[in-house]
């Protein structure tokens, strides 16, 4: 799993925002469960769907702010 650009992730429309926050916020989900029952294969894609997270809702602030 790449992690998304800031940059990528500007050009999206506010609605496509919402879905892509949602739908990764679930696999966030699933990926916590999964260390949770010692599955995980790969501990870092935690970290990456953190900062995606974190990059979709600095973007909607934005533009709810208009920076």
């Amino acid at each position: 799993m790449k992690p998304q650009k800031a940059s990528d992730i500007r050009k999206f429309s506010e609605e496509e925002l919402h879905e892509m926050l949602a739908s990764t916020q679930e696999a966030l989900m699933m990926r916590n469960f999964e260390k949770a029952l010692s599955q995980l294969e790969n501990p870092s894609q935690i970290r990456i769907l953190r900062k995606d997270i974190a990059r979709i809702k600095t973007v909607l602030r934005e533009r709810n702010v208009k920076i």
